[in-house]
């Protein structure tokens, strides 16, 4: 313990700002590589539920968010 350095307040505050930072850069991008892979992605999720639908059979949403991003 004795070897920790010592920070002042606005350093600490400049590295919670620059993981901050990062951390929404991470999400966003995330989030724009899985928005952009949506349909192989619903497709590979909804592929076991289709291959026990009954012939003819189509899912139903019950809310209008539910079928956004698979309609």
């Amino acid at each position: 313990m004795e070897d920790m350095e010592q920070q002042a307040l606005t350093g600490h505050l400049t590295d919670l700002r620059k993981s901050l930072v990062r951390s929404l850069l991470a999400v966003i991008v995330g989030f724009s590589v899985s928005y952009y892979f949506i349909d192989p992605i619903g497709d590979w999720f909804f592929k076991p539920l289709f291959e026990v639908l009954p012939e003819g059979a189509s899912l139903i949403f019950i809310s209008y968010q539910e079928a956004f991003f698979f309609t």
